[in-house]
């Protein structure tokens, strides 16, 4: 049996860079991984995935059920499945109605938890989503964030619950009771090799510094975002304002974003804010 070595974030945390590098480190070729093939997919929450392998279709069930059967998914994904098992995830790890956590610690191997200053996650998911500003603050301070598109429709993923930016965190971090290695995106921005590294570290593969300086040169933002222009990026949402790969920097919520809504995010979420380094004793951003 492969355990599963989940990618977990918050929405525009980080994942998707990730998963570019941990491809590049993979694949130890000499061209850029191709961005749409990608370890750590399909995300978690896929609903094909989760009709496969729960032998029962989404669309039959309630949001309490699926939750229900989401344990048994990758549980069987993990007996089944003969190679390494990477999975991205936006979920909060939380229990479901029978008291049983989504993400098992009996098939979980390791969990990176890629964080980013919810100040720029709000700028950024809003160009993703192509909602406004005022709508992803709401959502960060929601302590029953949901992402669910129109249920008149059958959208490509099943529901998830993401909480606030901050009881997001303290899920996977403080709660989910699995080994948590917790990456800054401002930290593999600025300091990417020694990031990446932890990375590998995490995920129990072989080190070889040689191999990881070409994968975060092949990572690279400039030529990711080559890539997406070159070629497109099937994640992209549908509604997106923007490139997927928009700017790959921190503190561009300054540009952006209005001091009223900044501090709506701040008086919520300060706790875990000043915890990470986004906020100092003062409650005064740092990024």
């Amino acid at each position: 049996m492969n355990k599963i070595n989940w990618l977990a974030s918050y929405p525009k945390s980080g994942n998707t860079w990730t998963r570019i590098f941990l491809t590049n480190y993979l694949n130890d070729a000499d061209q850029p991984a191709d961005i749409n093939h990608l370890e750590g997919g399909p995300i978690a929450s896929d609903r094909d995935l989760f009709d496969r392998w729960a032998g029962v279709e989404a669309s039959d069930l309630s949001f309490d059920d699926i939750a229900d059967f989401r344990p048994h998914v990758y549980r069987q994904m993990a007996l089944h499945i003969a190679h390494p098992l990477y999975i991205k995830v936006h979920d909060a790890c939380i229990r479901n109605s029978d008291g049983e956590m989504l993400f098992p610690s009996d098939v979980t191997s390791a969990v990176i938890y890629l964080i980013r200053n919810p100040l720029d996650v709000a700028v950024s998911y809003s160009h993703h989503s192509g909602r406004t500003l005022e709508q992803m603050v709401k959502n960060l301070c929601d302590q029953d964030g949901i992402v669910y598109e129109n249920p008149k429709l059958l959208p490509p993923q099943i529901p998830q619950r993401l909480l606030s930016w901050s009881a997001h965190v303290r899920s996977w971090v403080d709660e989910s009771g699995l080994a948590v290695t917790v990456i800054r995106y401002e930290d593999m921005l600025t300091q990417p090799e020694a990031a990446f590294e932890r990375i590998i570290r995490a995920l129990k593969l072989d080190l070889d510094p040689i191999r990881l300086s070409k994968a975060v040169e092949l990572s690279r933002f400039k030529s990711i975002q080559e890539q997406e222009s070159r070629a497109g990026f099937k994640e992209r949402a549908m509604r997106a304002d923007a490139p997927f790969f928009r700017q790959g920097r921190s503190g561009t919520w300054r540009e952006e974003l209005n001091s009223e809504l900044a501090d709506k995010i701040i008086e919520v979420n300060a706790d875990v804010m000043q915890r990470f380094g986004y906020l100092d004793q003062h409650n005064d951003p740092l990024f």
